[in-house]
């Protein structure tokens, strides 16, 4: 679409696209062309196009002594810099908000995507906002841009707006870019479609799920049991062999000091023994947890980590 749109506007040139550095935006061809996880990327790269990375403002990679917010603004500048010189071709900058989830739980500062708002901006660039993993309350707020108070040209919305009840994805954009399609003219139309498209059952557990969040109040009660999980998993990890504790919202994640080449099978198979559903990623431990969780779900999953740790982690 954002292509399209600037073939639609006058712009032919602009068919490259940005993304972050270890960001994961899906598997089928587009979207693997501006994943940057190897696992998935590798073996399709001769089929991919050519995009470029730029560098992550994960604050785990942040220089000894440098805050997450001056790492982020330091990262925003390389980005500017790449944008400067290349946006005449630059279609779109795609970017995971807040969370890069296949790095790690990679988290960092909302400056940055204030300031890649404005370097898109001031450049005209697409900003979009893959939200299919963060979005729907994931992060706290109802969608992670808004902990930037910005808004993005397109949104990639999934996952929770159904519940994962049954599949649906939804791609908004601006009504700018919209109306750079609504036209007669068969070659300036978005003729992309799929059979299933609007499959009203799949919709129908979207309103659902949406009402619940109205009447439930579900963003008051995640930040709830968001700061308990926090203060449950800071008691639980004290003296362990961890680092990087971090979270936003319903996710949680550490890194694990672990020599075993096998750590992450190894944790997950001893977790689902004990009715536990948690896959590492690398020696990273992360918890996404369902928004029904109880606070003493929450309380007895921190004990069974711990328990793991102990067993796994020499």
């Amino acid at each position: 679409m954002s292509f399209h749109y600037w073939r639609n506007t006058g712009k032919p040139n602009k068919t490259q696209f940005l993304s972050l550095q270890n960001g994961y935006h899906g598997e089928t061809l587009g979207a693997l062309s501006v994943t940057d996880v190897a696992i998935f990327k590798d073996t399709y790269a001769p089929l991919l196009l050519k995009s470029e990375q730029m560098p992550s403002p994960d604050w785990r990679l942040a220089a000894k002594g440098e805050t997450a917010e001056q790492y982020a603004l330091r990262c925003a500048e390389a980005l500017e810099q790449h944008i400067a010189s290349h946006h005449e071709q630059i279609a779109a900058f795609i970017i995971e908000p807040l969370v890069q989830c296949a790095a790690g739980m990679a988290m960092y500062s909302p400056v940055y995507l204030q300031k890649a708002r404005a370097i898109c901006s001031r450049y005209h660039v697409h900003l979009i906002a893959d939200e299919i993993a963060v979005g729907f309350g994931r992060t706290g707020t109802m969608f992670a841009c808004e902990q930037a108070a910005i808004r993005p040209d397109f949104m990639c919305l999934s996952k929770g707006i159904t519940g994962g009840y049954l599949p649906l994805s939804v791609t908004l954009c601006t009504d700018e870019i919209y109306q750079a399609f609504y036209d007669d003219s068969t070659v300036r139309g978005f003729l992309h479609s799929h059979s299933y498209t609007g499959n009203p059952l799949a919709c129908a557990a979207a309103l659902a799920t949406l009402d619940i969040f109205e009447q439930e109040q579900i963003l008051k009660a995640n930040r709830h049991k968001s700061i308990h999980m926090k203060g449950s998993l800071q008691q639980a990890l004290a003296g362990l062999p961890v680092m990087n504790l971090r979270q936003l919202g319903m996710i949680a994640a550490f890194d694990v000091k672990s020599r075993r080449q096998d750590f992450q099978q190894a944790f997950y198979q001893a977790a689902l023994e004990r009715g536990l559903l948690l896959r590492p990623i690398g020696n990273t431990v992360y918890m996404m947890p369902p928004y029904v969780i109880s606070d003493s779900e929450i309380d007895w999953m921190a004990g069974e980590i711990v328990q793991l740790l102990q067993e796994l982690a020499a």
